[in-house]
């Protein structure tokens, strides 16, 4: 996080006590940042729409707020049930961007009034098929209810040579001979409807490459001839499969990668979420710098020895491989740093160095998560904040909007 950032923490930090939100932990999303994200995600886009990726949000409020800028189109859901919660509260557009195997689930999909012509499931391979016919076969007959709409996903991992792969273990279907052959075994269902295809190429989204040294260097360089072999393989599957069936949309893409895959032809809208919020990981991208929109506020409530501050909590670690990489920023005040031998735990997070000797019992260290929306389950609600920090336009609470969890909602 850049210093510069430093002052507006602290400007926020006093709104909050102006208005008297002095509870802690407490999660703050700032919407001037927010609105800015969202623009330069549109800028990048370049006229490709943008589907917004609700696991990196899990606020329906900023959902809403998102999907109303002209730029984007649907949401990019994580699961069935959550897909079917936000349909039956206005959202008519959910690409799952994940399979799933919930048969009594699917049935849902099927009775729930509105749901199956706005949701459209992920497969990529047969078991799935023949799951999804097996969990409609018994209900009312497919003359009455629309098709079940299905995308392909498509493997776009880079492998430049035997043993070595570079991206997600995601989908099986690599090629355009694969991809064919699953939409011949979709079109040979008649209660399922081919109508998309997605790819997501984490190897180049995913993937922070502004270190220095040989690692920086031998990411940047598998990043580059990753693209071209992306292009490639994703419009040859996109012909292929366009052979078989009418394709609606063609996703692909995260917000590390939005330029290179919106411009690609095959390419019908791409994939954001993250870069609406700016966590931790996003400092590692040379192409794009997103403004830090999401602030975790937690109080020290101990002082142990010189130079070492005790928070309560703390320990909002991102998921992925094990790493320095996947603890919290420590964002304001600067020159903090975690313990080396305890680093964020659940209950109790030290910070050391000559900035915590200033700290006194009951003030606020402020965090950013790695990741976008991990610290929604950790939450029920983001108080919001706006405004410039001028004597003309003062930072100000402008109100609260619950997570999924605050709204009871817990899809995984």
């Amino acid at each position: 996080m850049t210093t510069a950032a430093g002052p507006r923490i602290a400007a926020i930090a006093r709104a909050l006590d102006d208005e008297g939100y002095r509870e802690r932990p407490i999660a703050v999303l700032d919407l001037d940042a927010f609105d800015a994200n969202l623009e330069d995600l549109a800028r990048r886009a370049g006229g490709t729409p943008i589907r917004i990726a609700s696991k990196s949000l899990r606020v329906r409020g900023l959902l809403e707020r998102a999907l109303a800028h002209p730029a984007t189109r649907g949401v990019l859901a994580f699961t069935l049930p959550e897909a079917l919660w936000l349909v039956q509260r206005g959202v008519d557009d959910v690409l799952l961007a994940y399979p799933t195997a919930e048969i009594g689930v699917i049935r849902s999909l099927c009775m729930l009034p509105g749901t199956l012509e706005a949701v459209t499931l992920m497969v990529d391979g047969t078991a799935q098929l023949d799951m999804m016919v097996a969990a409609t076969r018994d209900l009312r007959p497919g003359r009455d209810r629309p098709p079940l709409r299905v995308a392909i996903e498509l493997d776009v991992s880079y492998a430049p040579a035997p043993g070595l792969r570079f991206g997600a273990h995601r989908s099986p279907v690599r090629t355009a001979e694969q991809a064919a052959a699953l939409a011949r075994e979709i079109a040979a269902r008649p209660a399922l409807r081919l109508v998309g295809m997605m790819a997501y190429e984490g190897q180049i989204a995913g993937v922070t490459d502004t270190a220095r040294g040989p690692y920086g260097a031998a990411v940047r360089t598998m990043k580059r001839l990753s693209r071209p072999d992306v292009a490639r393989r994703r419009a040859e599957a996109v012909a292929a499969v366009r052979e078989v069936a009418d394709l609606e949309l063609v996703n692909g893409g995260g917000t590390g990668s939005l330029e290179s895959t919106a411009a690609e032809p095959a390419v019908t809208e791409v994939a954001a979420g993250s870069g609406l919020i700016g966590p931790g990981l996003f400092d590692g991208y040379r192409d794009f710098t997103p403004r830090p929109a999401l602030h975790l506020g937690l109080s020290v409530v101990r002082r142990p020895a010189r130079e070492v501050a005790t928070l309560l909590g703390g320990g909002w670690v991102a998921s992925g491989p094990p790493g320095p990489d996947r603890l919290p920023t420590i964002a304001h005040p600067a020159g903090l740093r975690f313990a080396p031998q305890e680093a964020a735990g659940e209950v109790q997070t030290p910070v050391l160095g000559p900035e915590a000797e200033r700290l006194r019992v009951g003030d606020t260290v402020w965090l950013r998560h790695a990741k976008a929306g991990e610290p929604a389950e950790h939450t029920n609600g983001y108080v919001l904040v706006a405004g410039a920090g001028t004597d003309a336009d003062p930072i100000r609470v402008q109100g609260w909007l619950p997570t999924y969890r605050g709204e009871g909602a817990v899809f995984l």
